[in-house]
């Protein structure tokens, strides 16, 4: 027993160090919308050594799509994506200038699923469930795009493997004394924040009005991004929900927040 004890002090004190060493940054400015929170990153993960896994891991999926022939199948259907994905690129130098510059991709997965994701350093999928079975107007498919940008422009996946492996230290102490594996390394982390763990409501917030602004300054309607969730809980309504949403969780306040965040980029728009 005094082992283990001993053995959690150790632990803790160890997260507390890494924690030690995790800065307050600024991702991005706040833009209309106003997302100024502080993040708080560890240095034991930079934004290089995530971006690199990230394209590693990205070109591994893409290499499998390919060999199944799920990779850009139908030629207009990449085209539509990858032309409003490149319209709100354009954008991101409001929000940060340095993303201007990473090595944006943008491919559609031949899927069923209802979903759509965007890597650090900005690579995207959009799955042909979700262009097939929600049918977006291109403000709308805008809209999913956008969101997805935001949280690589705001680093949430790192946010989150940082917190892992801080974690991870101290279990890393506990499973020299059970025998247990604590997951440490960065593809792993990544992997499962990417595709696996639910973003925070925090997350999905400032998500969801970046997204907003990115589409208003690209030219699409922000008030797109209303219909859209509402077709989305639609879909979700019966017995199988979206992977989207599995993910994304939706709520009434979502759909305020999204209506008040449209409404104070509109100006942009309309310009």
């Amino acid at each position: 027993m005094l082992l283990v004890r001993r053995t959690l002090m150790v632990g803790l004190v160890s997260a507390a160090t890494a924690l030690g060493g995790c800065a307050a940054v600024d991702t991005t400015s706040s833009g209309a919308v106003g997302v100024d929170r502080k993040q708080y990153m560890s240095g034991l993960v930079s934004e290089q050594a995530l971006q690199q896994e990230a394209a590693q891991q990205y070109s591994s999926l893409l290499s499998k799509a390919k060999t199944q022939g799920a990779l850009d199948v139908n030629a207009a259907q990449t085209k539509r994506v990858q032309a409003i994905a490149n319209k709100l690129i354009a954008q991101v130098g409001v929000f940060r200038p340095d993303a201007a510059n990473w090595d944006w991709q943008v491919h559609v997965l031949n899927s069923d699923e209802v979903n759509a994701w965007c890597m650090p350093g900005g690579k995207i999928a959009v799955y042909t469930g979700l262009i097939n079975q929600i049918k977006p107007t291109d403000d709308e498919l805008a809209a999913v795009i956008g969101h997805e940008m935001a949280h690589a422009l705001r680093e949430h996946a790192r946010e989150q493997v940082s917190q892992q492996m801080v974690t991870n230290m101290g279990l890393s102490v506990l499973s020299a004394v059970t025998g247990s594996t604590a997951t440490g390394d960065l593809g792993g982390a990544l992997s499962q924040v990417m595709f696996t763990l639910p973003n925070s409501r925090t997350h999905e917030a400032e998500a969801d009005r970046i997204g907003v602004e990115l589409a208003a300054r690209a030219g699409y309607d922000p008030r797109a991004a209303v219909t859209l969730w509402q077709k989305m809980g639609a879909l979700g309504g019966g017995s199988q929900q979206p992977e989207f949403l599995s993910t994304h969780p939706s709520a009434a306040n979502r759909i305020a927040d999204l209506t008040e965040a449209a409404n104070k980029v509109l100006p942009l728009y309309k310009k």
